[in-house]
């Protein structure tokens, strides 16, 4: 295992819940990703390949699986120097999660509500990170990554809506966070942000000009495994790998409580929730969503 990460940036990660890394990813490869996300954009059939803004049938906020539609994505995902970082975080034995892109148009880009991933998908343990990679420049404007640093170490806060799980937290005041906590992570493109499943975080609407492109790939230690497999969390495993170190032989368990996201009807994506859609829908999958990819949370 190649030490990436400094010892203090270690230490930063464990106090704080989570990272930024800049220009950890070579800029080649980020402008080849930048292509191809047009490329991909540019499809006269987006809704088969992204979930698109209400009220813009040609303006995507999130490409599904974008591992598997291109192999720059997939290189990104096991590329050695964020695997690396990864390992100093959560140990050498790594499996890959899933992956996303979430995609914030200029002057639109759908809001994600203050959340924790580990609510969405509660595991044995909580050594699971995400990795954002900015393909843009991220800044306030254009919708960079918010934490509320220190958050990861108050365990799960209260993601229920009307007695249900409404996959976010109404107020951060609501549930003991100080306000004075929430940093801004930007970036130049080539950015790594690591995110703890437990830190709570969120992403405003983009009010620039620019777009803010940024690929996900999440992890999760080998030994850490899902104890929830409700409809919308089961669809990651068919597809999880083993991207580093060797596979578990068992469970590693953290003791405590926690609640399972169980929703008053079936969800598609962390927007639908969020925003309330999928009750209209009844649970009902009317957008072909859980054919491309199962979903998680995350800015």
């Amino acid at each position: 295992m190649g030490n990436v990460l400094t010892k203090s940036q270690v230490d930063f990660y464990k106090e704080n819940g989570f990272l930024v890394v800049e220009k950890l990813v070579n800029a080649g490869v980020v402008a080849q990703a930048r292509a191809v996300v047009d490329s991909l954009l540019s499809s006269p059939s987006i809704s088969e390949v992204a979930e698109v803004e209400p009220g813009y049938d040609a303006k995507a906020r999130r490409i599904w699986a974008p591992t598997s539609r291109d192999k720059i994505f997939a290189g990104m995902a096991e590329d050695p120097q964020v695997l690396d970082a990864t390992a100093q975080l959560i140990g050498e034995d790594i499996v890959l999660q899933y992956s996303k892109l979430n995609v914030k148009p200029p002057e639109v880009g759908s809001v994600v509500e203050w959340h924790q991933d580990f609510a969405y998908y509660p595991h044995t343990n909580t050594d699971l990170v995400a990795c954002l990679i900015y393909l843009d420049d991220a800044t306030r404007e254009n919708s960079c990554l918010r934490v509320a640093a220190g958050s990861h170490r108050r365990g799960i806060l209260s993601h229920e809506v009307g007695g249900h799980f409404g996959g976010k937290i109404t107020s951060l005041d609501q549930v003991g966070v100080d306000d004075s906590t929430v940093v801004d992570c930007e970036g130049p493109a080539g950015t790594a942000v690591f995110i703890h499943p437990l830190a709570a975080h969120s992403s405003e609407k983009n009010t620039s000009d620019r777009y803010r492109r940024v690929f996900i790939p999440a992890y999760r230690a080998a030994d850490a495994f899902p104890i929830y497999y409700g409809p919308h969390a089961a669809h990651n495993e068919p597809t999880a790998k083993l991207v580093h170190g060797k596979p578990a032989r068992m469970a590693r368990c953290e003791g405590g409580v926690w609640q399972l996201p169980l929703a008053a009807a079936e969800f598609n994506s962390l927007y639908q929730i969020q925003e309330g859609s999928h009750l209209e829908s009844d649970g009902k999958n009317k957008t072909g969503y859980f054919a491309h990819e199962a979903e998680s949370a995350t800015a």
